[in-house]
């Protein structure tokens, strides 16, 4: 059992998520960074899918009713255990009555607490995920709530530390052009792949709304409502476009000029209101009518992967 003392901006309780309920109107969910998640179960030797905390700018307190094991992931907090300062990205062993005291990230926006045994809520369809857009999923903990603990463990750990790559200040995200982006000028996919992009302040899990050059529509009227998917470029009437995350809504009524690659959607979730982001045309075989009608500034190499996302790490 873990006691929450302090929640901070938002603290919600997170595992892989919910896929697969898209017809019944339930959008899947789940951690923002899926690789953290996975790497911070790992490191308690839970089971990749086992529920942790899932902190925004960091600010969580918890005291530990039991002994175990945690591990802290995602962007960079200083955490103190009985104000001794621990570590992050290694497990950390605590004992009964002991507080952990969580600061806010200097990099990055999302951490993961996991607890060896993961976060045993019930699940709803399946997953312990809070959905933040349609209410499905455990209630966000508040101060003075209880969190009991699961047996979702598998094996024991056996890593002291996990090697990690830092987050850039300059964040560049791949993206595949479609499937509305017909429905722009010729000059608007370079102008999303050549151009800087801001975070701005009206950001959640659901999206982050981007600051920019706007893409100037070629069809104006209404388009009726569409499946959307995490990684979608939404793009509203301002031409601002909108960055859907893991709460994204199942449908969408405006058109999506782009889709951001699965590979860097933890990327996208690590991004934080101010923070500049560009986007470049993902290399793939795949030659599609959308890039022969507006070609696209290639970049000089890929961008370099987080090794977190790498298999089998």
């Amino acid at each position: 059992m873990i006691e929450i003392l302090r929640t901070g901006l938002l603290t919600t309780v997170q595992d892989l998520g919910r896929p697969g309920h898209a017809a019944l109107g339930v959008g899947a969910s789940g951690a923002a960074d899926r690789g953290s998640l996975r790497l911070a179960n790992r490191l308690v030797a839970n089971v990749e899918s086992a529920a942790c905390l899932e902190l925004t700018y960091g600010s969580l307190t918890v005291r530990f009713h039991a002994p175990g094991t945690v591990a802290l992931t995602g962007a960079p907090c200083p955490a103190a255990l009985d104000g001794r300062m621990v570590g992050m990205n290694g497990p950390i062993h605590v004992q009964t009555g002991q507080t952990l005291e969580i600061g806010m990230p200097a990099a990055g926006l999302r951490t993961y607490l996991a607890v060896r045994g993961g976060i045993d809520v019930p699940p709803v369809l399946g997953s312990r995920a809070t959905d933040t857009l349609s209410g499905i999923g455990p209630t966000r903990p508040a101060t003075g709530t209880r969190l009991p603990i699961g047996r979702a463990m598998d094996g024991y750990p056996v890593v002291d530390l996990a090697p990690v790559r830092g987050y850039a200040d300059d964040v560049v995200l791949r993206i595949i052009p479609g499937p509305r982006d017909h429905w722009f000028g010729s000059a608007a996919l370079t102008t999303l792949c050549s151009a800087r992009y801001e975070v701005t302040a009206d950001s959640n899990r659901v999206g982050a709304r981007l600051d920019g050059p706007p893409l100037q529509r070629a069809i104006h009227h209404e388009m009726p409502p569409e499946g959307m998917v995490t990684g979608a470029l939404q793009v509203p009437p301002n031409g601002q476009p909108v960055l859907f995350l893991a709460d994204h809504p199942v449908t969408g009524g405006y058109p999506v000029i782009a889709v951001v690659t699965d590979g860097d959607l933890d990327q996208a979730a690590q991004l934080r209101p101010g923070q500049s982001v560009r986007f470049r045309p993902a290399r793939t075989n795949l030659v599609t009518s959308a890039t022969a009608r507006h070609p696209l500034p290639q970049p000089a190499g890929p961008p370099a992967l987080d090794p977190r996302l790498a298999p089998g790490t």
